[in-house]
């Protein structure tokens, strides 16, 4: 066989059916699955290229014949197919015979699986795609499995190479798949098989193709073009066709593989074949010029061919070969002189038409074209009659058929019965031959018999078994090998996907972060606006505006990773509804920050601390849980971990509750008309109390007053109602919210802080001033020199914990650590939030732009990771100890600065009460006068 350039091969007359080694390097495959093929400028430049042999062992195209079944309606054939691989698309092409140019259709692999069952009987497999079942049949075990692996190595071989992505993709992405693509797996299923070197490769493809019962049983009637242009390349190829002018058909480019084609579907392959009527000189000449290339070149293969073969070969194999060949070659003569025969009829048909049109178009005059027609009519209704009468005769032949038919049927079924009745009577005379037999034959010889009769069947059953025992043998090996493989396949696309959405979601936090900016710089130009000129004013206008409607655009466009829903898994909005028309741009770019943090921290920090709560297992206090907590818990184990922290510091009692219901229901309490108006007022930003129908409503309602009854010191006091709504939509349970209310005011908050005068709370605001001057002095000195108090603003931080203050996301974090260690955290947090707008408040030098924006500063926040970060990382140390002193200090100072204004009280009212006879004496004089 010749050589290619550069250590390549040549294929045999870039036919994909026949088998030809290529140069991987050189990008060689099958003239079906390529445009590539080696033309050149003259028919003798073939033999004078230098050919080199190759210096490496380059890969063996898979290539062979298998039978293929063929379904039509209730009919099912196997036909005899060449079946190569494409390395390019991953395709398995087949063609009615090894010599074909075009093939009949191709077999995806690339989403593919293999399957191969005992009961379909020996050599057959399965190819399963999404779109259908190709059934295929080796002509043995061992063919069938050497397909089998062969087709797993190219499918795995090609899913990885697919799998890689292409230079300059996102580091990020391309670190998570390194070392994995190019595993080899290590678990061997089952040996690999040996090549059958005559049913596949080289050899398989000089030989003819297997022979069918019928000559037209193996064409496929569903792709006549693609016959008609293969056989013909054929016979011109065979004969060596020079300055064949006369031909039809135009072969000067082959069409490439269809993608989708399919020999039981009903789709028309555009053959590469075309008839035309006039053909300019030079593009026959150039046509032809290809043509006698392309010939020389298949014959170069066939003959180099043939003298690897003789090598091989002895005479006799040679000359059974030619014959077959001969016979081959017969048959397809005899199936193209029916196809000329059909062409010749046409043809005539065809110029007989035209010489009567002709005629109709020369006649001189209009007599001689009324002639015509009416010659035409007479024919017409001639041939109307003959119809009509074949047709008479056609429905009188169908009728002496069918009572044929009813007559051979009953025939048929006499027969049968005759058969039936011969059939028992030869039984009975075998049964009494047998009993007879019996009767007359020695006993003991007739076990013998028996048992030599039964040995036997045993023996048989047995190697029969043996035989079905291998085969599940290995069909369970290659089904373990399948699975194995297509798992392995599956999860590398699952890491695929879970990649490129992780370099998605970066993208879009990105994208967000850019609006954000461009949304805050239309925010300065918003507040910039009296300043400017009127076309500029209502340009900002108009890009406000556009800016606030895209919402309703990006709901229908792209992927939306992680939308932003009205309200989160609690209820709570996820961005506020600002009544105020300047503050609903101020509402879009929080929405956008909230997206942007979601989409940053959903893959790189939520899911390894998720799988990190997943781990923990019974809950017990532990400095590895008090981390977990302060980072978060997330949704779906939020409710167990509270029940657990309530139910370590408050013994539930038996019917306790139920029991304060039931006196609340027979007595009112006095704080129960306080808490009827409160209700309404509790957490208007979630859908569960957003309205006195909501759910949730009686239930609080149920939980306050039960409160009241069990703490009569306290009894209600306006901020409960805050707590107990956030205890309730996490928990759930009404008895659970009641104890987490216990838990948070008698465990966790001071005495007194809830009580009349709310002096611990006090407390706490004086404790937290000398904090935020200790850890934030720069800030300090700002608001004192503006007189800024900041205690109207952090009160109600400390009395409700952040309820109404926070985003709801970052709201339960500090909840989650709230109830696991203490009032502690509400400092931490609170020097935070201080911390984290820092800069921004610095800007500010006037002090009601600092109050205004104190007042929702706070719902600005959308980064909990930063803020926990500062709570309890940069604001360390935070001992508890000196929290305990501060409160000491600040209790005494404070209840001392009380007991002085008690005493300035009663001495302001003790000096009223003397002078009041006098004053009122004063007032009624100056009435009298005014009168």
């Amino acid at each position: 066989m010749k050589k290619g350039p550069e250590g390549g091969t040549w294929p045999l007359a870039g036919v994909p059916g026949k088998l030809a080694e290529s140069n991987p390097d050189n990008n060689r495959s099958s003239g079906a699955s390529s445009k590539e093929k080696v033309m050149l400028s003259s028919p003798g430049e073939l033999e004078n290229v230098q050919l080199k042999p190759s210096r490496e062992t380059p890969r063996k195209k898979l290539c062979g014949y298998l039978n293929k079944l063929g379904i039509k309606g209730p009919i099912k054939t196997w036909k005899s197919r060449w079946f190569i691989y494409d390395e390019n698309k991953c395709h398995l092409l087949y063609y009615r015979t090894a010599q074909d140019v075009n093939p009949l259709g191709s077999i995806d692999l690339s989403s593919a699986s293999f399957d191969c069952k005992v009961e379909n009987g020996e050599g057959v497999f399965e190819i399963r795609t999404p779109s259908r079942v190709f059934t295929l049949k080796a002509i043995s075990k061992q063919a069938m499995m050497y397909w089998l692996q062969q087709l797993q190595v190219r499918r795995w071989e090609f899913c990885n190479a697919q799998s890689r992505f292409p230079v300059g993709s996102s580091q990020l992405v391309n670190e998570t798949l390194v070392d994995r693509t190019n595993v080899v797996s290590t678990e061997d299923f089952m040996p690999p098989v040996k090549t059958p070197t005559e049913v596949v490769g080289l050899k398989a493809a000089s030989l003819p193709a297997p022979q069918t019962s019928t000559a037209l049983q193996n064409i496929s009637l569903k792709h006549p073009w693609t016959e008609i242009q293969n056989t013909v390349y054929n016979m011109c190829v065979s004969k060596q066709p020079r300055g064949n002018n006369g031909n039809i058909f135009n072969f000067g480019e082959f069409q490439e593989h269809p993608e989708s084609l399919d020999e039981e579907q009903e789709a028309e392959v555009e053959a590469g074949c075309a008839v035309k009527e006039e053909i300019p000189e030079d593009g026959r000449l150039e046509s032809r010029v290809n043509w006698v290339r392309k010939a020389k070149w298949m014959n170069s293969g066939f003959l180099g061919l043939a003298e690897e073969l003789s090598r091989e070969r002895s005479s006799m194999d040679k000359v059974s070969v030619l014959q077959q060949q001969i016979l081959t070659l017969t048959e397809e003569v005899k199936s193209q002189k029916e196809l000329v025969k059909l062409l010749h009829k046409a043809l005539e048909a065809a110029q007989q038409e035209k010489r009567v049109s002709s005629m109709y178009l020369t006649a001189a005059e209009d007599k001689d074209r009324l002639e015509l027609v009416r010659h035409k009519v007479r024919q017409i209704a001639d041939l109307s009659s003959r119809l009509e009468a074949l047709e008479k005769e056609k429905k009188e032949l169908e009728q002496m058929l069918a009572l044929r038919d009813s007559h051979i049927q009953e025939l048929k079924e006499h027969v049968q019965h005759l058969m039936e009745k011969n059939h028992a009577k030869q039984e009975v005379i075998m049964a009494l031959t047998e009993q007879m037999a019996r009767e007359l034959s020695d006993p003991l010889q007739e076990a013998n018999t028996i048992t030599a009769e039964t040995l036997y069947k045993q023996q048989e059953e047995i190697e029969h078994l043996k035989d079905d025992i291998d085969a599940y043998k290995t069909q369970n090996q290659f089904l373990n090998s399948e699975i194995h493989q297509v798992t392995r396949l599956w999860t590398s696309a699952a890491e695929n996907e879970k990649a490129l959405l992780m370099k998605c979601a970066c993208l879009q936090a990105r994208n967000c972060q850019m609006e954000s900016k461009y949304l805050t710089v239309l925010r300065k130009l918003q507040e910039t606006v009296p300043g400017l000129p009127s076309s500029d004013a209502e340009l900002v206008r108009n890009l406000i505006q556009e800016a606030l409607q895209w919402d309703v655009k990006e709901g229908a466009e792209g992927l939306n990773l992680n939308p932003v829903s009205e309200y989160d898994e609690y209820g709570f909005m996820t961005v506020p509804d600002y009544e105020v028309e300047d503050w609903k741009l101020l509402a879009k770019i929080q929405a956008l920050e909230i997206k942007s943090n979601n989409l940053r921290s959903q893959e790189v920090v939520e899911k390894p601390l998720r799988d990190r709560w997943n781990s923990v297992g019974e809950l017990s206090p532990s400095a590895e849980l008090k981390s977990l907590i302060r980072s978060g818990i997330p949704v779906e184990h939020r409710q167990r971990v509270w029940r657990w922290i309530v139910s370590r510091h408050c013994s539930r009692l038996p019917d306790h509750y139920q029991r304060l219901l039931r006196q609340s229901k027979s007595t009112e309490h006095p704080a129960c008309r306080q808490i009827e108006l409160d209700l309404p007022r509790t957490l208007t930003n979630n859908k569960y109390f957003s309205s006195p129908t909501s759910q949730l409503i009686p239930k609080l309602r149920k939980v306050l007053l039960a409160f009241s009854w069990h703490n009569p010191a306290i009894g209600y006091c306006q901020g409960l109602n805050r707590l107990a709504a956030v205890a309730l939509l996490v928990l759930e349970d009404e008895e659970s919210a009641f104890w987490c209310l216990v838990h948070i005011v008698e465990n966790l908050m001071p005495a007194d802080y809830y009580s009349d005068t709310l002096i611990t709370s006090q407390v706490d605001q004086r404790v937290f001033k000398d904090f935020l001057a200790e850890k934030l002095p720069r800030l300090t000195a700002h608001f004192e020199q503006h007189q800024i108090d900041v205690s109207l603003i952090t009160f109600n931080w400390f009395l409700v914990a952040f309820v109404d203050s926070l985003v709801s996301d970052i709201l339960l974090r500090v909840w989650d650590a709230f109830l696991y260690e203490g009032t502690k955290v509400i400092f931490r947090y609170a020097l935070a939030i201080f911390k984290y707008n820092e800069e921004e408040i610095l800007r500010i030098h006037d002090n009601v732009e600092i109050y205004q924006y104190l007042r929702f500063f706070t719902r600005m926040i959308v980064d909990g990771r930063k803020l926990m970060n500062i709570a309890f990382n940069d604001l360390n140390p935070f001992p508890m100890k000196l929290l305990r002193n501060r409160r000491t200090m600040h209790r005494e100072e404070l209840e001392t600065e009380l007991c002085e204004l008690e005493q300035i009280k009663a001495a302001y009212v003790k000096e009223r009460a003397e002078q009041g006879p006098q004053d009122l004496q004063e007032v009624v004089s100056e009435e009298e006068e005014e009168i």
